[in-house]
């Protein structure tokens, strides 16, 4: 039997722009990186409201297997930070490993 993981949470986003930024972030999971960045692959620029209304998001997958908290493309960071970084989302707890 697999034992479940709990996923990292998203402490804190201040990209305001998000359409899934209210007071906090409230989709259920969010996806971080591609290859050569780690932005938050779930922003989405719009002034529609979505997400689950509560600001209780978590990691669901992270694509850069180079960050130190990276384990087989998943978050083990205790929780993220995600900020504006130019007209993106960064995970800004990304940290070259």
């Amino acid at each position: 039997m697999t034992q479940m993981l709990e996923m990292p949470r998203v402490q804190t986003c201040t990209v305001t722009s998000c359409g899934y930024n209210h007071d906090g972030c409230t989709a259920f999971a969010v996806t971080i990186g591609s290859a050569i960045s780690a932005e938050c692959d779930t922003y989405v620029q719009t002034g529609d409201k979505g997400g689950t209304g509560k600001a209780l998001a978590q990691v669901g997958a992270c694509k850069r297997s180079d960050c130190v908290h990276n384990t087989d493309l998943e978050c083990h960071a205790p929780a993220i930070v995600v900020g504006e970084s130019g007209d993106k989302a960064d995970c800004l707890t990304y940290e070259q490993g």
